[in-house]
């Protein structure tokens, strides 16, 4: 499988949730050798190639970032899809119609794609994308094939929950989140389950 270097890799979003990221990398950090490797090979970058022969992750950016933490140097990578023939404006503009782009801050607010950032370990924390990933793990939602599903989540939780200022208040959230992830008013969203009872 071809690897690419992480810090050659850029990011097609500009937040991630960094409670995640430091979850993984500690995850990574207590591996190594074979077991770390094999590890490493199950989650392979999808990478489009842009201008210049650039190389964009468009998934996957936790696991790079986490895997960077954790002092690996490179990732398996799989092409998707070669635009290096076009135009810095006619690339986002294909990336954002295939959903393989997401160009919002930490606040849910649309930016220009010229903020977003060089390496994939630089993103803007988004607590709402940390708890969004936390809710599926703990069954709040199931994992789906929709593009960008834990940004929706993420988005959903921001508007209805409070921005947690402490990890007791993360903590609470969570299971709050997970109530509110199987109520009514999340029907529509990817991975919904509904209502257990």
């Amino acid at each position: 499988m071809k690897t690419q270097k992480i810090d050659e890799l850029r990011p097609t979003q500009l937040t991630h949730g960094l409670r995640e990221v430091r979850q993984k990398a500690a995850a990574y950090a207590a591996l190594s050798g074979h077991k770390l490797g094999m590890t490493i090979a199950e989650k392979p970058v999808p990478i489009v190639r842009g201008p210049a022969g650039t190389s964009y992750a468009i998934d996957h950016h936790h696991v790079a970032a986490a895997l960077w933490r954790a002092k690996v140097k490179s990732v398996p990578v799989v092409l998707v899809k070669d635009l290096s023939g076009l135009s810095v404006a006619e690339f986002w503009l294909a990336l954002e119609n295939q959903r393989w782009t997401y160009p919002y801050n930490a606040k849910g607010e649309r930016v220009s794609f010229t903020e977003m950032r060089e390496h994939i370990w630089d993103l803007d924390d988004d607590e709402f994308r940390s708890l969004a990933a936390a809710v599926k793990d703990a069954g709040g939602y199931d994992e789906s094939n929709v593009p960008l599903e834990e940004f929706r989540w993420a988005d959903f939780f921001r508007r209805q929950l409070p921005l947690p200022t402490s990890d007791a208040e993360y903590e609470l959230l969570v299971k709050n989140a997970v109530k509110l992830a199987k109520s009514k008013a999340a029907i529509g969203l990817p991975g919904y389950l509904g209502p257990t009872d």
